[in-house]
């Protein structure tokens, strides 16, 4: 005969694992705080060593990583795409340590770890996108919104993913923005983001990534159809806005990283969104080319495929 478990017992077998969890967040910030703190060279070090560590673990991301590389470079051999997957690995752990001064680090944190360098006055207040791809290094909203204030920009605002984790999507707001920025919910209405487009304030939007079928086409990345949005061309033609890329890599030397804010692109948006959005994609697959490892590769940029072909992951 099985015994029904006290009150107490089934009490606290349902709330360990709540606390459980809120002490792993408090733990998680506690680590953002250590990190914030330590000077950038540990921080880097850091990261490479947690990028290693993560690289030799199997599993679904590294999986992932190599299949998007395979697919985007053919005509390299297992050992070309190990090399370039490991280099990957590091540079994404490097990311994450970074987040500690992205979030809770000072402006001067910060600017100590990039230089942002405009083919275009910021200052102008002109209708502007800017369009951040997805490489591993400093979020872009957070880099521009800290240095406005110095060098009199408006304001900036970024859209964003929601995280699965209520505890720090609520906290990863508030510290993006603590400069002054203002993160706009990627899943909400985008009236707000078009009122501050027309206002002039500046624009990051981060569109190489599949977010789903909806608002998308399929255009060539890499020499494959690629479920893509189509918001950058949408949201420039119904703003009147010009839309410029803007690019944050590493250095050579990979001492710090370097934000390069281009000229607008020509005759962009035209009357045709799905071949802006082809255009867009090739320039995204240009820079890639000139800086492969630092591409966010774990994403799974081909989940979606046409015509009912199936998944290569």
């Amino acid at each position: 005969m099985t015994l029904n478990r006290s009150p107490a017992k089934a009490y606290f077998g349902t709330v360990r694992p709540v606390l459980i969890k809120v002490a792993f967040n408090y733990v998680g910030v506690a680590i953002l705080l250590l990190l914030s703190a330590l000077p950038y060279r540990l921080v880097v070090l850091f990261g490479y060593g947690l990028g290693i560590v993560a690289s030799r673990i199997p599993g679904k991301r590294n999986r992932i990583v190599k299949a998007n590389l395979r697919l985007c470079f053919p005509q390299l051999n297992n050992s070309e795409i190990d090399v370039i997957a490991n280099d990957h690995w590091k540079l994404l752990g490097r990311s994450i340590a970074e987040r500690g001064i992205i979030w809770l680090g000072s402006a001067q944190a910060i600017f100590n770890m990039i230089e942002v360098c405009s083919a275009v006055d910021l200052r102008d207040q002109k209708p502007r996108i800017l369009v951040n791809m997805h490489f591993t290094g400093i979020e872009g909203s957070i880099v521009i919104s800290a240095l406005a204030a110095e060098r009199g920009w408006p304001r900036t605002s970024g859209l964003f993913q929601r995280m699965k984790n209520s505890f720090f999507n609520e906290r990863v707001i508030r510290w993006r923005n603590r400069f002054g920025g203002n993160a706009i919910d990627r899943q909400g209405n985008l009236l707000p983001l078009i009122r501050e487009i027309r206002k002039g304030n500046l624009i990051i939007i981060a569109p190489d990534l599949d977010l789903g079928l909806r608002d998308s086409v399929f255009v060539p990345f890499f020499g494959i159809q690629t479920n893509t949005i189509t918001a950058v061309s949408r949201l420039a033609s119904i703003s009147q806005a010009e839309v410029c890329m803007m690019v944050t890599t590493l250095l050579p030397d990979r001492s710090r990283y370097c934000c390069v804010i281009s000229k607008p692109i020509d005759g962009f948006p035209s009357n045709d969104p799905i071949a802006d959005t082809a255009r867009l994609n090739a320039i995204y697959e240009a820079e890639i080319r000139q800086h492969i490892a630092e591409y966010y590769w774990v994403h799974k940029r081909f989940k979606n495929r046409p015509d009912g072909q199936a998944s290569p992951y």
